[in-house]
């Protein structure tokens, strides 16, 4: 990867992963927001929990996945991140309320992709750097060599 592009795969490892973390420590606490307000009433038909625990465990996994990207495994959890802010967003959108906060995680999400991409090519590269090139023998596979 092009070493001008470190800055911006560090700036959103650690932006993401703590952004992530952060989240999904204050959905055990509700300090920045009532949380379970984000929450569709659907879902809540289908949790065999109430509002309350189901966010504390949703906050548990944001905190997990957090420290995944904050890990060396920061392309898995990209992925997951990516994934797990499109279906916050379809949750939102489907309630037909708080369509900015849906917006905003459609474009984490985006960023969180990105990051994905980016770690792949990072890594891809890593491996390269570190294992030689395989070239087939002179004499092609059969060869004896003698």
């Amino acid at each position: 990867m092009d070493k001008r592009l470190a800055s911006t795969w560090w700036a959103l490892k650690i932006a993401l992963g703590a952004w992530a973390f952060i989240a999904g420590l204050d959905k055990l606490f509700n300090v920045l927001a009532n949380w379970t307000e984000y929450l569709n009433p659907a879902a809540l038909e289908l949790a065999p929990v109430s509002a309350e625990v189901l966010m504390r465990c949703v906050g548990v996994v944001e905190m997990i996945v957090g420290l995944v990207i904050l890990t060396r495994w920061t392309k898995l959890g990209a992925y997951l991140a990516a994934g797990w802010l499109v279906a916050i967003s379809v949750n939102l959108l489907s309630m037909g309320r708080f369509y900015d906060v849906a917006v905003r995680d459609l474009l984490l999400a985006v960023a969180a992709f990105a990051l994905a991409r980016l770690s792949a090519v990072r890594y891809a590269e890593r491996a390269d750097s570190v294992a030689p090139a395989w070239e087939p023998a002179r004499g092609g596979i059969l060869s004896l060599n003698l």
